[in-house]
């Protein structure tokens, strides 16, 4: 085989969180009277809460903001989606992705997850994945959120993986983009495989067996 690790995007690729981030965003700008839709929330992905509250202000015209102010509705943003996460469960693991995970653990492949998101944790115990990966590098780990390639370079680290040897998953292209600058191959999913931002760009997850298995 040509990989030692595989390493996971959270939300798009392992479950999908979107809507819950969109009516939280949509919340919390509805409060300070900014245009929010999902074209905006569209730009949010993959990227660092306080990048994504600077692109949702892109259409604030009220006073300044101090930087205290833009943390507390970074703050706001995400005690809502965390409130609106508890209704997750195991039943927001998609079969295939589950099923997928577990053959390519039978073939001997480290797996680990590399996301921006500091909810990774939570998120994860919630659909019944809380102990299942041999890693998790998160936006609790990291100084620069993708497309630096921090995040996918600390999980190859963590599982002791050569970069050259591991494969991202991805569905944004700046994680893509994240994973290629770390020196990775990349396996794409949505939007990231529509831009035909990977080395494979996939229609079901379920094709990481072919691939990694060559």
């Amino acid at each position: 085989m040509q990989f030692d690790a595989i390493l996971f995007d959270l939300d798009g690729v392992i479950c999908s969180t979107d809507e819950y981030h969109y009516r939280a965003w949509k919340a919390m700008a509805d409060s300070i009277g900014v245009p929010f839709d999902r074209t905006i929330n569209n730009r949010l992905r993959g990227v660092s809460r306080m990048v994504c509250l600077d692109i949702v202000l892109e259409k604030y015209h009220g006073p300044a903001l101090s930087a205290e102010e833009k943390l507390a509705l970074a703050e706001k943003k995400n005690d809502l989606y965390r409130t609106s996460l508890k209704e997750m469960s195991p039943a927001d693991l998609p079969a295939e992705v589950r099923e997928t995970l577990d053959t390519l653990r039978a073939m001997g492949l480290k797996l680990a997850i590399g996301s921006s998101s500091k909810n990774t944790p939570f998120i994860l115990e919630r659909i019944g994945l809380g102990d299942y990966f041999d890693a998790v590098s998160d936006g609790n780990n990291i100084t620069h959120s993708k497309p630096d390639p921090e995040v996918f370079l600390k999980a190859a680290e963590m599982v002791g993986a050569d970069p050259a040897r591991c494969l991202v998953v991805e569905d944004a292209v700046s994680g893509a983009e994240a994973g290629h600058a770390g020196g990775m191959k990349v396996a794409c999913v949505g939007d990231a495989a529509a831009n035909h931002a990977g080395d494979w760009n996939m229609k079901s997850i379920r094709e990481l067996i072919e691939i990694a298995g060559a």
